[in-house]
């Protein structure tokens, strides 16, 4: 591999539907949520548009003066509900530990409430070196610069701004609720299909 400019290479990562296919853990905890509160959510729907803040989606089942309660609720519930239920994306151990081979750093920003996150890559022996939570699409340049990544690999439209406001390299995985073709349209430097291919396009990459 190419010698780095920079004297650490950092790759960021987003956490689901990027490293994790979240999906069957969300659906089981809104189901949970759903008796527990009374309120009708219709969670196959929830789960086909991961990647924004829950307030975001919690604002469509919920009045606007409830969401920040339901919010909490929510947190407190996950663990019990979404850990176990949740897998990793196909390739993504592998993906952290090229960067890590290569003398990298991989460093994990997701939207997603850390605690959760956090226990997340626990359970699913993800061994990124660092993870920042509670940040969203711009928002997400924060600590992609605050860690100096150079390359930051999601699934969304979202991950794309938020590689773009740090002036990182945005590498798109179509294992989200947008496709190939919504990710090159918003931007993303490269496109894989999944991060099995990721090793190997980090190998050539040029920083």
């Amino acid at each position: 591999m190419a010698h780095m400019t920079s004297p650490v290479l950092t790759v960021g990562f987003d956490l689901d539907m990027t490293l994790i296919d979240s999906r069957p853990g969300i659906h089981a905890c809104y189901q949970a949520l759903s008796a527990r509160t009374g309120a009708y959510i219709d969670c196959d729907l929830v789960v086909t548009r991961l990647g924004p803040p829950l307030e975001e989606e919690l604002v469509n089942w919920f009045p606007a003066g409830e969401v920040a309660a339901v919010a909490d609720l929510y947190r407190e519930m996950y663990p019990t509900h979404a850990i176990t239920g949740t897998l990793a994306m196909p390739g993504a151990r592998e993906a952290v530990a090229a960067v890590q081979a290569a003398g990298g750093r991989a460093v994990v920003v997701t939207a997603k409430w850390e605690p959760n996150a956090k226990l997340h890559l626990k359970h699913l022996r993800i061994d990124a070196d660092a993870l920042v939570g509670n940040l969203w699409a711009e928002q997400k340049a924060e600590a992609l610069r605050e860690h100096g990544a150079s390359v930051y690999v999601g699934d969304h439209t979202g991950d794309i701004r938020g590689a773009r406001t740090a002036d990182a390299y945005s590498v798109a995985v179509a294992t989200g609720p947008c496709d190939a073709e919504e990710l090159r349209a918003a931007g993303a430097d490269v496109v894989l299909t999944d991060l099995t291919e990721f090793p190997a396009w980090l190998e050539e990459y040029r920083p």
